[in-house]
């Protein structure tokens, strides 16, 4: 009975905790978004002011952290189903030149500086070093997609560094933890075996994902069963991650690998889209955490190193990142901007501390206090971003094409890949476009597939679907669909989340272009209607029916049939403008 009464009064706390966290976390996103700040910012400083050394309202945040840990693990999954092989060779040079340029020069420098500015010994300054000398994705992406800036040069640089530094995670999580192993006396030589360890855990990862994961998509596609997909993907990320664990290894390294195994499938963008509230709920939870444990007195013990060693990482990563924007032919204002912009601490770098804490290179003091150097590198960031704006302004006649990385967003989205949308996807790609196609029949994807040709696998039908596919980049979202499955309130939203994107539709007959009728749509077309008129024409062209007057006869039956049409629309009514129906005598529809 007692037992059942804890129980109960545990439940009970967890919940009231749970409402606070989720109230906080509500409160201050929402006003940090609204004073252009960003989430994590909002985060961290929600779980700040409710955690044990503030209000004290939720209590401690350990088992928030161990729980919120989910939202780093699934985070690396989606960095992984990025990484397909063929866009890391799109962008190898970008990738692999400025950004590991970019993570060694700015962690030895970092390193330097803790080193000369404390009294730290060496292998702790480099495990803090290389921890700050990462960025903050989950701040940097969502500023340069609202502000429309992904696709511009320093938008471009900035995406290819973050995706190196993305995944320069893995090997620095096995020399933060060698760093650890190394400090612990006998057995420190065995934390250098950590990355062949890991290599080849991760080629027997990828062969498993090869020959098991991806035949259990296809047929799980194959049945329709969409959430299927969210249990095989959490059972994939939850499995590697196990593995990774059992052996000694870190869990994220093991989602990481499982997105890499399932990046280059047709399931890419699905997996994203079923994923991504999970990981978005969970990595607010992680940031929740992580400001409930912020060690407010060590902090207020040493105010001076927090500020000037947020200062003077914020000003180490802005001169070495500018002088390497420089480098790669940016202007000057460019490539302030891209050093400004990367110049924060990221949340990769609280993984790395957590790591440094279990290896014991890190001790908790150290990182509580550099969790808080990088949370004020992060609150610099908007605030650098608004003050040196116009001074960053490109003068008038400055190169700033919208050129985005080779093959990143597509330019148009065909939804549905039958009979009809190939067509219309094949003469986008004639006239040089990059088409993202997608179609939620299996057979069709892998018949597509012996073509050579690569369709994603997704119902087309779901904004998130549209969203991780690129939606929201796209110039053209084609529905080539067949049915009504269409429908105004959907095109609505469409228009809504995607506004720079025209919209073509496919309906399937009259009633269904009268459902339609009120949508924001730039091109509709009947299916089979234009097949139709061009048998009609070549119907008179066999009766020696002269050329001029099969022009005229054409003419004549659209303008007639678009205002039937128009008619129909504004009465709602299919028999409206009926007396326009040439075939009166047999009553058919056409």
């Amino acid at each position: 009975m007692e037992h059942g009464e804890a129980a109960a009064h545990s439940a009970h706390v967890a919940l009231e905790s749970g409402v606070v966290l989720l109230a906080a976390a509500l409160l201050f996103v929402i006003l940090f978004r609204k004073l252009g700040l960003g989430a994590t910012l909002g985060y961290l400083v929600a779980g700040a002011v409710v955690g044990p050394q503030a209000l004290d309202l939720a209590g401690g945040g350990e088992a928030t952290l161990s729980f919120g840990e989910l939202g780093i693990v699934l985070l690396l999954f989606v960095v992984g189903l990025e990484l397909a092989p063929s866009r890391l060779w799109r962008l190898r040079n970008a990738i692999f030149g400025l950004g590991l340029t970019q993570v060694v020069a700015c962690g030895l420098a970092l390193t330097a500086v803790i080193w000369l500015a404390s009294a730290y010994p060496m292998a702790t300054a480099l495990a803090v070093g290389l921890s700050l000398g990462l960025s903050s994705t989950a701040q940097v992406l969502p500023m340069l997609q609202s502000g429309g800036n992904l696709r511009t040069p320093v938008g471009e640089r900035a995406f290819s560094i973050l995706l190196f530094q993305d995944l320069s995670i893995i090997p620095l999580l096995a020399i933060v933890g060698a760093l650890g192993a190394q400090g612990a006396g006998a057995e420190g030589g065995l934390g250098w075996l950590q990355l062949p360890v890991a290599i080849g855990a991760t080629v027997g990862l990828v062969l498993a994902g090869r020959f098991l994961l991806r035949p259990l998509f296809r047929l799980i596609g194959r049945l329709g069963e969409r959430e299927m997909f969210v249990v095989a993907a959490l059972f994939a990320v939850v499995a590697s991650a196990a593995l990774m664990q059992a052996i000694g290894l870190s869990t994220a390294l093991g989602a990481f690998i499982a997105g890499v195994m399932l990046a280059d499938t047709p399931y890419r963008h699905e997996l994203e889209a079923d994923i991504e509230p999970f990981r978005s709920i969970l990595l607010g939870l992680f940031f929740v955490s992580v400001g409930m444990m912020l060690d407010l007195e060590a902090i207020a013990a040493q105010p001076l190193f927090v500020l000037g060693m947020a200062a003077l990482l914020v000003a180490t990563k802005t001169a070495i990142i500018t002088a390497l924007g420089m480098l790669v032919k940016l202007p000057w204002r460019s490539a302030l901007a891209l050093g400004l912009l990367l110049s924060q601490g990221g949340e990769f770098g609280f993984v790395l501390f957590a790591e440094g804490q279990r290896g014991g290179v890190i001790d908790a003091q150290t990182a509580s206090l550099f969790t808080a150097i990088v949370t004020l590198s992060m609150a610099t960031t908007p605030f650098l971003m608004m003050a040196t704006g116009r001074l960053r302004r490109p003068r008038t006649g400055d190169d700033q094409v919208r050129e985005g990385p080779e093959g990143e967003t597509p330019q148009a989205l065909v939804i549905g890949f039958g009979r009809f949308g190939q067509t219309v996807a094949q003469m986008l790609a004639t006239a040089g476009l990059d088409v993202t196609m997608i179609d939620k029949h299996v057979p069709q994807i892998d018949t597509a597939e012996e073509f050579g040709i690569k369709v994603f696998f997704g119902d087309g039908l779901r904004l998130d679907m549209l969203r991780q596919a690129g939606g929201g980049e796209a110039e053209l979202i084609c529905f080539c669909i067949d049915g009504k499955q269409l429908e105004a309130d959907f095109l609505a939203s469409v228009r809504e989340a995607f506004p720079r994107a025209a919209l073509f539709v496919r309906t399937y007959d009259r009633v269904h272009v009268m459902k339609l009728a009120g949508a924001d749509i730039a091109f509709q077309v009947r299916e089979l209607r234009e097949s139709a008129i061009a048998m009609g024409r070549a119907a008179l062209d066999h009766l020696d029916t002269d050329e001029s007057e099969i022009e005229r006869l054409e003419n004549d039956y659209r303008e007639n049939d678009m205002a039937r049409l128009q008619a129909q629309i504004e009465a709602g009514d299919l028999h409206a403008g009926k007396e326009r129906n040439i075939l009166r005598r047999s009553g058919a529809q056409t």
